[in-house]
């Protein structure tokens, strides 16, 4: 409750956030400071009702003060903040978590209270043994047997990848993992092949005979190697930074970073997005610093809430450019702007989106051209790359002192020099020449599949990026559809259930390759819909000729009757494109503004449904 008197009080938002969190209940004795207070006071207490409550208020302390409590302020309970604030003197804790309902305007942290002792106990005694101890075996075994009523415990499939036959692999779940099955997969972050490279394998089997498998120690302790300062160099220069600093994830790097920077900043204060990945999510609770959550990719919410920072105090706005899950592309340029209109930097994990976007793969900030507007990036070596760990970005003074503070970077043992020597190969490849063409190849493949997926009316929810997430709704479902695709079909696609997204957005993600051929999506798309149908699951009604046609007319063209609509006017040159549209649709916006404006000029632009 003491949060939500700090964000709606016109007196206690202006303190400073850390001292009230801090203060507590002894903010009831700022009530008489309070605005709405005062005006409660003028309008409504008279003489007479202010001596009651001075007699009552006496009385409140003596009783208060054999308590050992805080008295109530006068006319408390008149503030329609501070009254309810009553209610938090009696909790034994209060226990804070962001909840965000996104049809809100606004950001609502909400303070949940502790279960009582009654009820606590209650579920206690269902734990506690015949001889008095608690019975640890069966509080653990009904947690796992709540996640499988609700379909969200998780069954690993057993999965041996085929380097010479990417992107096919053993799956081995079926008969006891005794048989194996031949299967292709369509959910693997490995998104452009990289970790069967010849060039990055070479690397790889080349240090392991020079130095062997393993670091030796931390980096402080005998592991720190050539490879690592040669990685954190090369990562430096993809992002245009002073600096880089490897982490054993990028779970580690985002944890470790945001936890140390805003633990160490005086008075520190975060703004997160409210799709942020968990390891961001960890670091910025683990902190333990005031936290604003801003609604996803919204830099009007963000701007809204720094408007009521002070402007003195350190602030990081923390977010992602593209999401794991949902596939959207963050308006990076507009939060980075918006975030240091208020004096805040900017804490951006790329991780799925190095390698993949930008001249040289380092991501959605190189393909916007604005490296610079970041503070700190984030990314990973575990995705695009093909290899593991994760890293960081930026400063030089502030990549020192992440690196001499972090706990999470000082007391884990690096990284082996074999998997360095086939990172720093894999960034060389793909910032080659080589790596443009997959890029383009990767692009290529992911359009394609999106469209015929659509087409086959499936509920493709549609994303700017690599990621072609498929509605489902249910976890039982969805979980059904996956398995049935893989048994039958010999095809893998991962579902995703809670908690890695919300109940009622399950669904299956789909991230095809440069490798995945017309006929292999073809196959796919024809499998997944026979899978989809069997499941119960319904189609979205086929696109009709004329509705294709309307798609590429004017905004008002197609209201017309067929024979009084206008010709469109033919474009002054050609192309390819203007025999095929196809190829055309599968570029992205910036490349086809390229294309129109660029190289042809034509007299009218044709529209293309997006």
């Amino acid at each position: 409750m003491a949060h939500l008197a700090i964000l709606k009080c016109p007196f206690l938002s202006r303190l400073p956030h850390g001292f009230a969190k801090r203060a507590g209940t002894s903010l009831f004795t700022y009530s008489e400071k309070c605005p709405v207070m005062n005006q409660l006071l003028a309008r409504h207490v008279s003489k007479k009702q202010a001596e009651e409550d001075d007699s009552q208020q006496e009385n409140n302390n003596n009783n208060e003060q054999e308590k050992g409590s805080i008295p109530p302020s006068p006319g408390a309970s008149k503030c329609p903040f501070l009254a309810n604030m009553e209610d938090s003197r009696k909790l034994t804790r209060i226990i804070d978590s962001d909840l965000i309902d996104s049809s809100d305007k606004e950001t609502v942290v909400k303070a949940s209270r502790a279960k009582s002792d009654k009820a606590s106990n209650k579920d206690d005694a269902d734990f506690i043994k015949d001889n008095g101890t608690f019975d640890y075996t069966k509080f653990l075994h009904d947690k796992v047997a709540a996640k499988k009523r609700d379909h969200t415990y998780r069954i690993f499939k057993k999965v041996n990848r085929m380097a010479e036959a990417f992107p096919y692999a053993e799956e081995y779940s079926q008969h006891d993992g005794e048989e194996s099955q031949p299967i292709s997969i369509w959910c693997s972050n490995d998104y452009l092949g990289m970790s069967r490279h010849p060039k990055v394998t070479q690397a790889v089997m080349e240090a392991v005979k020079k130095h062997g498998t393993g670091a030796g120690g931390t980096r402080n302790i005998s592991g720190n190697s050539t490879y690592h300062e040669q990685l954190e160099a090369s990562i430096a220069k993809l992002h245009q930074k002073e600096a880089g600093l490897l982490f054993t994830s990028c779970y580690v790097a985002n944890d470790s970073t945001l936890y140390t920077l805003a633990k160490s900043l005086p008075g520190c204060t975060i703004y997160s997005d409210s799709g942020n990945h968990a390891s961001m999510i960890q670091g910025i609770r683990n902190s333990g610093v005031p936290r604003f959550i801003f609604r996803h990719n919204d830099a009007a919410h963000l701007e809204e809430l720094l408007q009521k920072s002070d402007r003195s105090k350190p602030k990081i706005v923390a977010f992602e450019t593209v999401h794991s899950m949902t596939g959207d592309v963050s308006p990076l340029k507009e939060l980075c702007d918006v975030a240091h209109r208020y004096g805040a930097i900017t804490f951006v994990d790329e991780v799925h989106a190095v390698g993949l976007y930008g001249d040289h793969g380092a991501g959605v900030g190189e393909r916007e051209g604005c490296l610079d507007d970041i503070d700190i990036i984030s990314g990973t070596l575990g995705k695009a790359y093909g290899m593991i760990g994760g890293y960081i970005a930026g400063d030089s003074d502030l990549i020192d002192m992440v690196r001499s503070y972090a706990a999470g970077f000082i007391f884990t043992t690096a990284l082996p020099p074999m998997i360095l020597a086939g990172a720093i190969a894999s960034i060389d490849v793909l910032s080659s020449e080589e790596g443009r063409t997959l890029r383009i190849r990767h692009q290529k493949s992911v359009k394609e599949l999106h469209h015929k997926l659509k087409q086959a009316g499936l509920p493709v929810i549609d994303c700017p990026s690599h990621i072609i997430p498929i509605h489902v709704g249910d976890s039982e479902t969805s979980t059904k559809v996956a398995n049935h695709l893989l048994v039958k079909y010999g095809m893998y696609v991962q579902a995703i259930n809670p908690p890695t997204v919300a109940p009622g957005e399950e669904r299956l993600r789909i991230a095809p390759t440069p490798f995945h051929t017309p006929d292999m999506m073809d196959q796919f798309v024809s499998s997944l819909v026979v899978a989809w149908t069997e499941c119960g699951l319904t189609l979205e009604p086929e696109i009709r000729p004329l509705e294709l046609e309307q798609l590429t007319l004017g905004p008002e063209q197609h209201l017309l009757e067929p024979e009084r609509r206008q010709p469109e006017p033919k474009p002054s040159l050609e192309c390819r494109f203007c025999k095929d549209f196809r190829p055309f649709d599968m570029l992205s916006h910036l490349e086809r503004e390229f294309f129109l404006n660029g190289i042809m000029k034509p007299a009218v632009r044709v529209s293309i449904a997006e």
